[in-house]
């Protein structure tokens, strides 16, 4: 019996050392030959031999990838000469590998605190952890040593908890998984990107980061596939970036090659080969500086490289051999420098770009603060004030410009003002207008006073014609039809030349509904106009929809429809303009979310639900929004918050409380549970997602985007585990702290989880958490803890789609 319980143990032993454990202990070993797999099957670590090599390293690769793929080496600069190495825990409690015969190690974990009772594990992230059994400790991770991949869950940049810079280096060749030449690293000052060095020397960088993508990649569409990511956070050292997979069962990872190229690729098991998505630099114009100093790379007829403009080749005999590298000199000296047949700077304005590198970010709300910074400043290059960025100023010389065939930004170059006066042609103009001025100037104050007249013509009869707006019978509205209703109608010249003929410069932005753009009116009077998409069947729903309801609303807190245009397949509503655009363009960017203090914050919670309990209870119509949230939450020029984006609302009839829709239309996240799965809407519907929104606010994150990684939480169920633990002042958002009254911030966590309750009933309405946000009388309701603060895994994350019309099935958000 004790020979045969003997027999047994060795066999479990044998086969735990050998494969199909996730776990190495002391006493255990991994021999050449012998592997880890992961618990879920995703990874394995073993010994290796990289191409037609025949050394031997220690690496992790992908379990169910036919093809070896090795994202990490642990001896990529110390390889066993033959199969004799055995990777095992250390007397220290380290992780060691070892030459069989050979007692001294080749490699080391290295950690500083070791315990005797470590443990190794590989996790379904990939992630090789050295743990202390006895504290449940992480000592040791390989995300925090990588070598040339970056995978999901993994961070590229400074992590302040271990004071660790994670920066990834490339193989030495193909053959060779030593450090390379080339390195990657997460360059923070100014606006964040992405840089790959040639050792001392920038070989590519991505571009400014702009809270969802880096504004220097031109073919940059693969990278919103995986949910990329910024944590900035001065205070504790957290700056990095990171990225998830919205389906953890996906293969997806960046290398950076060997040659230096960066890569993105993707597993496709249908075709069972890796997929490269994207890749840089691998055109001419993304080697970093190509063309030098204040010129920019893009081919123009024959010519890779050309001088911005008021500015010449350093050397003109290198630059006509086609050597670029030494750049452009400025040929006006500024007037700020003292030149003094100039008595002023001016900008000119490039377009299609991808930013210069070395740029300050200022913290201003608006583009002319941001104009004015740079002007009053001599040593200022060049400014720009881009979305999701903000404000940034370019003190030092400009360099790695490119032009983008499609897209790209905007730069403000200064220039002396001779530069931008064609001299010749002046002289010329000057003479022809001295012969002609008497004939150009009575025919200049004929055609514009005609023209005023014409304006004001179309304008007075934009302001006194109305259409009539019917809606087909399917469209539900509870006991209102919505027929016969009457808008305030412009024609299209009007509207073309509010908004410059629908310029570029003048768009907004993209909705569902179809572009937005800003206008003037003669007047002078700033409007937003959204022009419907041909061919979209949802906006037409919701142009008709938005009609209906604004032909009925007025408060304070909504933004104001002042007329409409249907003319032809044209159909647009022209609002009142919002100059600081919507509240989460301020609240989800890490450099604008400073300028939102805790009074503004507070006073912009206050005005959403004064706005809610509106269409609530005080309109001449209930209506339900359907669709708040902080991108339909629009800021005048005081910071003051009004609701916009009816085009999903649904009228109530006076005693009527809740309603069912198939169409299940919305955004996920912002969705309450019984909407969501059951397409029940009401009121509380509404409450729900100002629950949401308020926690929004008060964090400074994006519930879609929040992920803890530690407790495997989103933002509800984080709010829920610090309010539960006592430590909701906790939640508030750094950059407000300052600020912020901890007794209000207290009081909002709470009427937003009472908001959030998984049952309608026991949410509030919206009279009683204005009176609360009013009032210092206590709230004695508590809580319950919502079912989406449940913990959950990665792969159980949904991204936010765009979407006309689903069904209760299979619920899509907007």
């Amino acid at each position: 019996m004790v020979i045969l319980s003997s027999f047994f143990l060795s066999l479990y032993c044998f086969s735990l050392a050998s494969h199909a454990a996730d776990t190495l202990t002391h006493g255990q070993s991994i021999r050449d030959g012998q592997t880890l797999v992961s618990g879920g099957e995703r990874f394995v670590l073993g010994f290796f031999s990289p191409g037609n090599s025949t050394k031997r390293y220690v690496g992790i690769w992908y379990f169910k990838v036919p093809i070896q793929t090795v994202f990490w080496v642990a001896n990529r600069e110390t390889p066993i000469p033959d199969s004799s190495g055995v990777l095992t825990i250390g007397d220290d409690g380290n992780l060691v590998i070892l030459e069989y015969s050979k007692k001294t190690p080749i490699w080391s974990t290295n950690a500083s605190a070791v315990s005797a009772n470590s443990t190794a594990l590989l996790s379904d992230a990939g992630n090789l952890i050295l743990r202390d059994d006895a504290t449940g400790n992480n000592l040791w991770e390989s995300f925090d040593h990588p070598t040339d991949s970056f995978l999901p869950g993994m961070k590229l940049g400074l992590d302040g908890q271990t004071g660790q810079d994670r920066v990834y280096f490339s193989w030495k060749s193909p053959n060779d998984p030593a450090a390379g030449n080339f390195y990657k690293a997460a360059v923070l000052e100014g606006a964040p990107q992405v840089v790959l060095w040639n050792r001392s020397r920038r070989h590519w960088r991505s571009g400014q980061w702009n809270g969802e993508t880096f504004a220097g990649v031109a073919n940059k569409r693969p990278i919103y596939l995986f949910g990329f990511r910024l944590s900035y956070d001065n205070q504790n050292g957290n700056n990095y970036f990171s990225f998830t997979l919205f389906n953890n069962s996906d293969f997806a990872r960046y290398r950076t090659r060997w040659d230096g190229v960066e890569e993105q690729f993707a597993w496709d098991a249908g075709k069972r080969e890796w997929v490269v998505l994207w890749s840089q630099p691998t055109d001419p114009c993304e080697v970093y500086g190509r063309c030098g100093e204040y010129a920019i790379c893009g081919l123009t007829g024959s010519e890779l490289c050309t001088c911005l403009r008021g500015f010449v080749p350093k050397s003109a005999e290198e630059w006509s051999k086609g050597n670029w590298s030494g750049g452009c000199s400025r040929r006006t000296p500024l007037a700020c420098e003292g030149n003094a047949s100039d008595p002023t700077d001016e900008f000119y304005r490039v377009e299609g770009i991808k930013l210069p590198d070395y740029e300050d970010w200022v913290a201003v709300a608006y583009e002319d603060e941001c104009k004015r910074r740079c002007s009053g400043n001599c040593t200022c290059r060049a400014y720009t004030y881009a979305r999701g960025i903000g404000c940034l100023l370019w003190g030092r010389s400009l360099v790695d410009i490119i032009r983008f065939a499609d897209g790209g930004s905007q730069l403000n170059v200064r220039l002396a003002a001779a530069e931008l006066v064609e001299k010749k042609k002046l002289s010329k103009i000057i003479i022809v207008a001295i012969v002609l001025a008497g004939m150009v100037m009575i025919s200049a104050s004929c055609i514009l006073w005609r023209y005023r007249r014409i304006l004001k013509e179309s304008w007075k009869i934009g302001r006194e014609r109305e259409i009539s707006i019917d809606l087909p019978d399917e469209h539900e509205y509870g006991d209102r039809k919505g027929k016969g209703l009457k808008l305030p109608l412009f024609d299209y010249s009007s509207v073309a030349l509010a908004t410059d003929n629908f310029s570029d410069e003048n768009k907004l932005g993209h909705g569902g509904f179809g572009p937005v753009y800003k206008g003037c009116l003669v007047g002078g009077q700033q409007i937003a106009v959204k022009r419907l998409d041909s061919g979209s069947g949802q906006g037409i729903i919701e142009f008709k929809n938005e009609v209906i309801l604004f032909s009925n609303l007025q408060h304070r807190n909504l933004v104001r429809l002042l007329g409409g245009c249907i003319q032809g397949q044209e159909k647009m509503l022209m609002y009142e303009f919002m100059p600081n655009k919507s509240l989460d363009v301020f609240l989800f960017d890490l450099r604008k979310r400073v300028l939102l203090d805790w009074t503004k914050r507070f006073n912009i919670i206050k005005g959403l639900t004064r706005g809610l309990l509106y269409l609530h209870r005080d309109s001449r119509l209930r209506i339900i929004h359907r669709d708040l949230k902080a991108g339909n939450v629009l800021l005048d020029e005081e910071m003051n918050p009004k609701i916009s984006d009816f085009g999903l609302a649904r009228i109530f009839g006076v005693n009527q409380d809740q309603a069912t829709t198939e169409r299940v239309v919305g955004t996920y996240g912002y969705m309450s549970p019984e909407y969501a799965m059951e397409g029940l809407f009401s009121t509380k519907s509404d409450v729900y997602s100002f629950g949401v929104l308020l926690f929004e606010i008060v964090t400074g994150q994006k519930n879609s985007g929040f992920y803890d990684e530690d407790e495997s939480l989103h933002l509800l169920g984080h709010v829920w585990k610090l309010w539960s633990e006592g430590k909701a002042a906790e939640l508030a958002d750094p950059s407000m702290r300052d600020s912020c009254l901890e007794h209000e911030v207290l009081r909002c966590i709470h009427l937003g989880l009472l908001s959030v309750q998984d049952l309608p009933c026991d949410r509030p309405d919206m009279s009683f958490i204005a009176m609360m946000l009013e009032s210092e009388t206590s709230i004695e309701q508590m809580p319950k803890q919502p079912m989406f603060a449940t913990e959950r895994s990665l792969g159980d994350r949904s991204p936010c789609f765009s979407a006309n019309e689903v069904t209760l099935t299979q619920p899509t958000g907007r």
